[in-house]
Protein backbone atom coordinates (compact mmCIF):
# COMPACT_ATOMS: atom_id res chain seq x y z
CA UNK A 1 0.00 0.00 0.00
CA UNK A 2 2.83 2.35 0.92
CA UNK A 3 4.50 1.70 -2.45
CA UNK A 4 1.31 2.48 -4.37
CA UNK A 5 0.85 5.76 -2.51
CA UNK A 6 4.45 6.74 -3.14
CA UNK A 7 4.20 5.82 -6.83
CA UNK A 8 0.94 7.78 -7.17
CA UNK A 9 2.59 10.82 -5.63
CA UNK A 10 5.50 10.68 -8.07
CA UNK A 11 3.13 10.20 -10.99
CA UNK A 12 1.04 13.19 -9.94
CA UNK A 13 4.14 15.39 -9.58
CA UNK A 14 5.34 14.31 -13.03
CA UNK A 15 2.03 15.28 -14.66
CA UNK A 16 1.96 18.64 -12.93
CA UNK A 17 5.56 19.37 -13.94
CA UNK A 18 4.93 18.53 -17.60
CA UNK A 19 2.07 21.02 -17.76
CA UNK A 20 4.33 23.78 -16.54
CA UNK A 21 7.14 22.96 -18.94
CA UNK A 22 4.88 22.71 -21.98
CA UNK A 23 3.43 26.22 -21.66
CA UNK A 24 4.64 28.55 -24.42
CA UNK A 25 6.52 31.65 -23.34
CA UNK A 26 5.16 35.16 -23.79
CA UNK A 27 7.62 35.70 -26.66
CA UNK A 28 6.40 32.49 -28.35
CA UNK A 29 2.83 33.75 -28.02
CA UNK A 30 3.87 37.12 -29.47
CA UNK A 31 5.42 35.36 -32.47
CA UNK A 32 2.28 33.27 -33.03
CA UNK A 33 0.01 36.32 -32.99
CA UNK A 34 2.38 38.35 -35.18
CA UNK A 35 2.41 35.48 -37.69
CA UNK A 36 -1.39 35.45 -37.64
CA UNK A 37 -1.36 39.20 -38.27
CA UNK A 38 1.08 38.71 -41.12
CA UNK A 39 -1.31 36.22 -42.78
CA UNK A 40 -4.45 38.27 -42.21
CA UNK A 41 -6.00 39.89 -45.27
CA UNK A 42 -8.28 42.36 -43.48
CA UNK A 43 -6.98 45.49 -41.80
CA UNK A 44 -9.11 45.26 -38.67
CA UNK A 45 -8.26 41.61 -38.05
CA UNK A 46 -4.59 42.28 -38.71
CA UNK A 47 -4.58 45.16 -36.23
CA UNK A 48 -6.26 42.97 -33.58
CA UNK A 49 -3.68 40.20 -33.97
CA UNK A 50 -0.85 42.74 -33.90
CA UNK A 51 -2.26 44.29 -30.71
CA UNK A 52 -2.44 40.86 -29.07
CA UNK A 53 1.14 40.13 -30.17
CA UNK A 54 2.26 43.46 -28.74
CA UNK A 55 0.64 42.61 -25.40
CA UNK A 56 2.58 39.34 -25.18
CA UNK A 57 5.81 40.95 -26.40
CA UNK A 58 5.60 43.58 -23.66
CA UNK A 59 4.87 40.84 -21.12
CA UNK A 60 7.98 38.97 -22.24
CA UNK A 61 10.12 41.84 -20.92
CA UNK A 62 9.54 40.50 -17.41
CA UNK A 63 10.17 36.83 -18.28
CA UNK A 64 13.13 35.60 -16.28
CA UNK A 65 13.23 32.04 -17.61
CA UNK A 66 14.58 33.00 -21.01
CA UNK A 67 17.38 35.29 -22.21
CA UNK A 68 15.91 37.80 -24.67
CA UNK A 69 17.81 40.31 -26.81
CA UNK A 70 16.13 43.53 -25.66
CA UNK A 71 17.11 45.55 -28.75
CA UNK A 72 15.36 43.15 -31.13
CA UNK A 73 12.40 42.85 -28.78
CA UNK A 74 11.92 46.63 -28.71
CA UNK A 75 12.29 46.88 -32.50
CA UNK A 76 9.71 44.13 -32.92
CA UNK A 77 7.29 45.95 -30.63
CA UNK A 78 7.76 49.12 -32.69
CA UNK A 79 7.01 47.14 -35.85
CA UNK A 80 3.80 45.90 -34.23
CA UNK A 81 2.80 49.47 -33.38
CA UNK A 82 3.27 50.32 -37.05
CA UNK A 83 1.26 47.25 -38.09
CA UNK A 84 -1.60 48.28 -35.79
CA UNK A 85 -1.76 51.80 -37.25
CA UNK A 86 -1.47 50.57 -40.83
CA UNK A 87 -4.09 47.87 -40.25
CA UNK A 88 -6.51 50.37 -38.74
CA UNK A 89 -5.99 52.55 -41.84
CA UNK A 90 -6.66 49.51 -44.10
CA UNK A 91 -3.15 49.60 -45.54
CA UNK A 92 -3.00 45.82 -45.40
CA UNK A 93 0.15 45.33 -47.47
CA UNK A 94 2.22 47.71 -45.33
CA UNK A 95 0.75 46.23 -42.13
CA UNK A 96 1.64 42.70 -43.24
CA UNK A 97 5.20 43.81 -43.91
CA UNK A 98 5.43 45.42 -40.47
CA UNK A 99 4.09 42.24 -38.86
CA UNK A 100 6.64 40.18 -40.82
CA UNK A 101 9.42 42.48 -39.62
CA UNK A 102 8.17 42.03 -36.05
CA UNK A 103 8.32 38.23 -36.39
CA UNK A 104 11.89 38.45 -37.67
CA UNK A 105 12.93 40.69 -34.77
CA UNK A 106 11.25 38.42 -32.21
CA UNK A 107 12.99 35.36 -33.61
CA UNK A 108 16.31 37.21 -33.37
CA UNK A 109 15.44 38.27 -29.82
CA UNK A 110 14.91 34.64 -28.84
CA UNK A 111 18.33 33.45 -30.04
Amino acid sequence: MKTITLFSGFLLMAFLSLGTLAAPSNLDQAIQHAEAAMKSEKGKSLAEHAAEAKKYANASKSDSDKVINRKHLDEGIQCLSDAIKEGQNDDVEAAQKSAKDAVEHFKQAAK
